[in-house]
């Protein structure tokens, strides 16, 4: 069996370095993983930790262009390359903002383009404070991602990062890997 490919969307939410678990727990797996941050993530997280992490490149920019020789720059779309790339598209952690963006089609960034673009099947691990979590017009763009086939790891009950507990906090770890491996097996 070929080796599975896992692109990991972090998104600007504290629950930002549990991703850094993920990361090391998807390759200790035997998974290649792939990383895009938007912006909000760095500000939890840098690109650094997840690139020594992955032993690769974190992608953030839509209009990178790479270039092997100084002379020659090769112009690489990075959300359609990605996309391509991808076994799995996972956002983990995906926060109100992500899950209304791509539920209406928003692609505005490097990950929402990613998410309207790629064929492979998109595992969400929303995380956010409970009053996020229970408001309906979230409610509603989950349901419509459901319809549209998006797969959700449903957040856990605990203590919150603003000192509140109730649901929004990150799903554990092994229960994200194991939504990933049940759906890799589907497809």
């Amino acid at each position: 069996m070929k080796t599975k490919s896992v692109l990991l969307g972090v998104t600007g939410s504290v629950a930002a370095y549990k991703a850094c678990e993920l990361t090391r727990r998807l390759i200790d797996n035997g998974f290649k993983v792939s990383i895009i941050m938007t912006a909000c993530a760095e500000k939890f997280v840098t690109p650094l930790t997840f690139e020594t992490l992955s032993n690769g490149p974190v992608h953030r920019d839509m209009f990178l262009r790479h270039s092997s020789n100084s002379a020659e720059l090769k112009w690489d779309m990075a959300h359609i390359s990605l996309a391509k790339w991808a076994d799995i598209f996972v956002v983990a952690p995906a926060t109100a903002n992500i899950i209304g963006k791509v539920a209406n089609g928003i692609a505005d960034d490097l990950l929402t383009c990613i998410a309207i673009t790629t064929k492979a099947p998109i595992l969400m691990a929303p995380a956010m404070n409970d009053g996020m979590w229970t408001n309906k017009v979230l409610q509603y763009n989950i349901e419509r991602l459901k319809k549209a086939g998006v797969h959700f790891v449903a957040p856990k009950i605990g203590k919150l990062a603003c000192g509140d507990v109730g649901p929004g906090a990150l799903a554990d770890v092994d229960e994200v890997i194991k939504a990933i491996q049940v759906i890799l097996k589907r497809y």
